[in-house]
């Protein structure tokens, strides 16, 4: 591992550290699942079957599509540049955007993708700049 990978999970480490302690214990919680790198982050699959970002820490279903874990990804680049303002300004919408009856009514009414949200988008789009992958059209 590079010296500047390891300078930058030090960095995020402290800037993002609510959500890389929530994130650990979450990864310390699924410790007998398959972990592995993923550039700066640390992977876990999970049984649940949607991605969640923490700091360093990306949970994903097993067999995870590569456009899901660079889209995770690219949160992780957002709590880099967020730190301690990545959970209300980033996790909570999402959580919601993905979670209230209403917001899944509503995207299935109207056709909307759940990756159309602002920050869901953004996420896409840092994810491909910064892991390395184009899956947008």
């Amino acid at each position: 591992m590079s010296l500047s990978r390891v300078c930058l999970r030090a960095v995020h480490a402290v800037w993002g550290l609510p959500q890389n302690v929530i994130g650990a214990a979450a990864a310390l919680v699924t410790f007998r699942r398959l972990h592995y790198a993923f550039r700066t982050a640390f992977v876990t699959e999970w049984s649940l079957g949607s991605g969640l970002s923490l700091g360093l820490f990306v949970f994903v279903p097993s067999n995870c599509p590569q456009r899901l874990l660079m889209h995770e990804y690219g949160h992780c680049v957002q709590s880099l540049m967020l730190g301690p303002l990545y959970l209300p300004l980033i996790v909570l919408p999402s959580l919601l955007w993905a979670g209230l009856p209403a917001f899944e009514r509503m995207r299935r009414a109207r056709g909307i993708s759940y990756f159309d949200m602002p920050i869901e988008h953004w996420a896409d789009v840092l994810g491909e700049r910064h892991a390395g992958g184009k899956w947008r059209t």
